[in-house]
């Protein structure tokens, strides 16, 4: 299913639970905090929906919603204040099932980029990617090419020539050195000025975390990332450099994927200790580009922006989602059939 369909059908069963006069969940003060506030690290706390402002039955409608369209959800989990209120899996899917993330291990790799600039390895969003790799010699090398920043790889802005498809994607994969076969890809169109979905090119990011920090970026996660979270265990596909994937690649199950939404919900903040900057989880979560202007569907670094629910997502093929409301101090995943 596509990203685009399954997030329509999610839309329509949100609205439709908000739809009623009583919302699915209240909105909270944004200044306001959340009572009995904690960082689940080990585990998730749970609690009835009433204890956190929430309708059961509207719940229910959602996942009726769900089943009645065979939407083909593997698993949905709601938290609101902190708390699973609600998680569903469906057919022989567990919680403890880890899930291929698709395309939501870019909002993985785009945290580690935030975090490698709070760290100083990185001196920010307008550092030229061709600086980033001074001992490759770079096809196709013209001005827009020089001119091309982290954050249009950030916002997939590149300009770079279609990466979509099988026979160009399996180029890439085949390809002896992914990230030589990126960079010397054509620019097709000005960096920064069009927003264009490209498979392959997050792994520009992973290169670049490991060509700036000396470390390879699945150690770099573990260190900075993974571990304070309480995430452990990842296998992560890597390139034949041994350069994790960056557009994804691992796999996580729901509530692993629920803790990247709650650290951004919470600002960049995990257990009194600061993950990634909040300064950096505002921006990365601002729409940068339009994406589909009917829907009012943003893209931000690695993040899709939705005007219309004030929040926004990680997004991967066939529906695997982490959706965040922070007025409404929600937080909603889902796996799903790719």
């Amino acid at each position: 299913m596509k990203i685009t369909k399954i997030f329509l059908l999610l839309t329509l069963v949100l609205s439709t639970c908000a739809s009623a006069k009583t919302p699915i969940a209240t909105p909270i003060s944004p200044t306001a905090t959340p009572t009995g506030v904690y960082w689940p690290t080990e585990d998730w706390r749970t609690s009835t929906p009433e204890e956190q402002g929430m309708d059961s039955q509207k719940l229910e409608e959602m996942l009726a919603v769900i089943k009645e369209r065979d939407m083909g959800i593997h698993g949905i989990l709601v938290i609101r204040n902190g708390y699973i209120v609600s998680e569903t899996y469906f057919k022989s899917y567990k919680q403890d099932t880890e899930h291929d993330m698709q395309s939501v291990g870019r909002s993985f790799t785009s945290t580690l980029i935030g975090i490698a600039i709070d760290k100083g390895y990185i001196d920010g969003v307008a550092h030229r990617i061709v600086d980033f790799f001074p001992e490759r010699t770079i096809a196709n090398l013209d001005q827009q090419k020089e001119d091309m920043t982290l954050e249009d790889v950030l916002t997939m802005r590149l300009g770079l020539e279609d990466l979509e498809g099988d026979p160009e994607y399996q180029a890439m994969q085949h390809s002896p050195d992914w990230t030589q076969f990126l960079l010397d890809m054509p620019v097709v169109t000005p960096p920064g000025t069009k927003w264009k979905y490209c498979s392959g090119c997050s792994h520009l990011l992973t290169a670049i975390i490991q060509q700036t920090t000396g470390l390879n970026p699945r150690d770099f996660a573990e260190q900075y990332l993974f571990k304070p979270l309480g995430i452990s265990d990842v296998a992560w596909m890597t390139d034949p450099a041994g350069v994790p994937y960056g557009a994804g690649g691992f796999r996580l199950t729901p509530r692993d994927m629920a803790k990247l939404g709650y650290l951004y919900l919470r600002n960049g903040k995990w257990n009194e200790q600061q993950i990634v900057s909040s300064n950096w989880v505002k921006t990365a979560t601002q729409k940068h580009a339009n994406v589909d202007v009917d829907i009012h569907f943003g893209y931000g670094y690695h993040w899709f922006t939705v005007t219309a629910m004030e929040g926004y997502e990680a997004l991967g093929t066939g529906g695997q989602i982490i959706l965040v409301i922070p007025k409404s101090d929600l937080v909603i995943v889902t796996t799903a059939a790719t």
